[in-house]
C-alpha cells in the first residue's frame, strides 16, 4: 500500500497528482500531514506543496474540462471531507489521462461523489446568505457570526461585498477560526482571540451595540412573529427548511 501525506489544501492536492505522475507511483490512501500512519504500508511519500507544480497541473485540467467543472472540483474541496481526497484525486487522474472530458460520466462513483459534494458545498452557502443575520455596533461595523458546515467563506465574501458595498462588515466563522472585515474598500481575512463574550455567544453585548439595533432587532422579531400563521405551524418542515444549528445566531429565534 503506498500513501501519499500533504498539508490537504488544493495546492497540495495538486502537488501530489504532479508527484504521483513524476514518480510513476499513484496512492493507495491520502491523508494529512497529522493523520498517523497505518501500522502496515510499503511506501510513504511526504508531498511538499509547490505552487509551480499545483499551476502546470491545474493548465492541464484546463484543456480537459470546461469552467464549471474546474470551479465545482474547486468548490467540493471547501467541504474539506477527508473522505473526497482519493475521490478527486482519482478524478483529477482520470481528466487527465482521458481523450475527452469526463465531467458528465456521472456512472463514474469519482465523477458522482465530486458533483454531489459541490452541490452540497453550494446549497451550504446558500443557506448561510438566508441565515446570516448582521448585528450594527457602536462604531458603524456590521458583525455577523456563524458555524456553516463547510469552508464557505470563500465564496460567500464577494456577495457581501457587492451587497453591502457603503458599509464595512466583519463576517467570521467560528468553526474555522478565521473571518472576512471590509472597510468599504477592501476585504482583509483576519483572526480575533474567540474568549471575547461576543465570539462565544454570538451577540454584541449592549455597550458596543448601535443605538437603534436594539429597536431594529425587536422590530424584526415583531415581524416574524406576525407573519406566523399559528395554524399552519409545522415545526419538523422549519427545521428542514432552517436547520437548527443556525438558530443560535438568528436575531428572530433569541428573543426575549
Amino acid at each position: 500500500m503506498t500513501i501519499f501525506r500533504f498539508d490537504r489544501t488544493l495546492d497540495g492536492l495538486l502537488t501530489a497528482v504532479f508527484d504521483a505522475y513524476a514518480r510513476r507511483s499513484f496512492p493507495d490512501v491520502l491523508q494529512g500531514d497529522e493523520v498517523p500512519l497505518p501500522l502496515f504500508y510499503e511506501e510513504e511519500h511526504t508531498v511538499i506543496t509547490d505552487e509551480a507544480k499545483a499551476t502546470r497541473v491545474w493548465n492541464a485540467l484546463r484543456k480537459k474540462l470546461s469552467h464549471q467543472a474546474l470551479s465545482c472540483l474547486a468548490t467540493a474541496y471547501l467541504s474539506e471531507l477527508p473522505e473526497l481526497d482519493m475521490p478527486l484525486f482519482r478524478y483529477i487522474r482520470k481528466s487527465i489521462d482521458s481523450p475527452q472530458s469526463i465531467e458528465r460520466n456521472f456512472a463514474d462513483p469519482d465523477v458522482l461523489f465530486v458533483t454531489n459534494t459541490c452541490r452540497k458545498v453550494a446549497h451550504e452557502r446558500l443557506r448561510m446568505l438566508q441565515f446570516v443575520r448582521f448585528q450594527k455596533a457602536a462604531d458603524g461595523t456590521y458583525f455577523a457570526l456563524m458555524e456553516p458546515l463547510y469552508n464557505i467563506l470563500p465564496l460567500a465574501i464577494d456577495h457581501f461585498r457587492d451587497r453591502f458595498a457603503d458599509q464595512p462588515f466583519l463576517l467570521y466563522d467560528r468553526r474555522r477560526h478565521y473571518g472576512y472585515y471590509y472597510d468599504c474598500r477592501e476585504v482583509t481575512c483576519v483572526h480575533f482571540d474567540e474568549q471575547l463574550p461576543h465570539f462565544q455567544s454570538g451577540k454584541l453585548d449592549e455597550s458596543l451595540l448601535d443605538k437603534d439595533e436594539k429597536l431594529f432587532q425587536e422590530l424584526w422579531r415583531t415581524y416574524f412573529k406576525a407573519i406566523c400563521i399559528r395554524e399552519r405551524m409545522n415545526p419538523r418542515k422549519q427545521r428542514q427548511d432552517m436547520p437548527v444549528r443556525y438558530w443560535k445566531y438568528l436575531t428572530e429565534k433569541n428573543g426575549k
